[in-house]
C-alpha cells in the first residue's frame, strides 16, 4: 500500500510542515487548500492518512461525511491546525500509522488462524475417508494403492500444518508484501 499523506488546510505554514512531516516520517505528504482539492486528490490516489482541518470539517458536516467516505481506508485524522503544532501532528500520524500496522498484523494472524483451522479439518477428513474405503471389501489393488497414496498426501499436509511457525512466518511475509 502507498504510504503517503494527504493533508487538507488552508492555514499559512501547512507547506512548511508536510515538508517537515516528510523528513521526520519518510513519507510523501500533499497539501491542498480546501475539502474539494481534497476530494480531487482522493480521486487520483490512495493515501495512508487523510488530515483534515478541524475548521474545515465544521463549517460543512455534509461534505465532510462525504470526504470521509471517499478517503476509503486512509485512517482519517480531524485536528485543529491553529492550536496544534506540526510536532503533534507528525506525532498523531505516526501513532495512528503504529495502530494500523498492529490491527493489519493481527488480522492477517486470524486469517491465518482460520485458513489453518479449515485446512486441518479438511485434511482429517480426508485421511478418515480414505482409511473408511481402504477398509471396504471388494475394493480392487488398484484403488486400495490410490486410496494408500491420498491417505500419505493428507499426512503429509497434517504434517505441515502442525509446525506453529509456519503461520506466523506467512503473516510476517505477508504484511512486508
Amino acid at each position: 500500500m502507498m504510504r503517503s499523506v494527504l493533508l487538507i488546510t488552508g492555514v499559512p505554514g501547512a507547506a512548511e510542515c508536510a515538508q517537515a512531516m516528510e523528513k521526520q516520517l519518510g513519507l510523501h505528504v500533499d497539501t491542498v487548500p480546501d475539502r474539494r482539492a481534497g476530494l480531487a486528490a482522493l480521486r487520483r490516489e490512495e493515501y495512508a492518512v487523510v488530515i483534515l482541518d478541524e475548521n474545515l470539517a465544521l463549517a460543512d458536516a455534509v461534505a465532510t461525511d462525504v470526504l470521509w467516505r471517499q478517503a476509503s481506508l486512509a485512517v482519517p485524522i480531524e485536528i485543529n491546525f491553529a492550536i496544534c503544532g506540526c510536532a503533534r501532528i507528525t506525532r498523531e500520524v505516526r501513532a495512528a500509522l503504529a495502530r494500523r500496522d498492529q490491527e493489519q498484523m493481527l488480522a492477517i494472524r486470524a486469517a491465518a488462524t482460520l485458513v489453518e483451522s479449515e485446512l486441518n479439518s479438511a485434511v482429517t477428513g480426508l485421511v478418515l475417508q480414505s482409511e473408511l474405503a481402504m477398509r471396504e471389501t471388494g475394493i480392487t489393488p488398484a484403488i486400495a494403492a490410490r486410496l494408500q497414496t491420498i491417505r500419505e498426501i493428507a499426512d503429509s499436509l497434517r504434517d505441515r500444518l502442525r509446525q506453529p511457525a509456519t503461520t506466523q512466518e506467512a503473516a510476517k511475509a505477508a504484511l512486508v508484501r
